[in-house]
């Protein structure tokens, strides 16, 4: 209850997560993961290291479908958010570079 408090999220959508009903979006996720001061990839990694294609399916089976479609978007998202921004960043390194010369 206190986490949902500190995400400013219901702790009633809270048990939905935890039952498998519903699934965060990457900004919960993130927010999750901020607080309790760990990255966010380790929520998808398994307690013996990197998560198997088989646990991966796993997980992906139990998931409602709707939540898969809202995951695939929030991911493709955020995916094109860090390409876009590493690509602003390699901009800037070479114009760093031109202006050395």
């Amino acid at each position: 209850m206190k986490l949902a408090e500190y995400c400013g999220t219901a702790h009633s959508y809270f048990g939905e997560i935890e039952a498998g009903r519903k699934f965060p979006s990457m900004d919960l996720i993130e927010k999750i993961a901020k607080i309790l001061r760990i990255e966010p990839y380790l929520f998808f990694k398994s307690m013996t290291g990197n998560s198997t294609l088989n646990e991966i399916e796993q997980v992906n089976a139990r998931m409602p479908h709707s939540s898969k479609k809202q995951l695939q978007k929030q991911v493709k998202a955020h995916i094109k958010k860090h390409v876009n921004q590493s690509t602003a960043q390699i901009l800037n390194e070479i114009n760093e570079l031109i202006d050395q010369y």
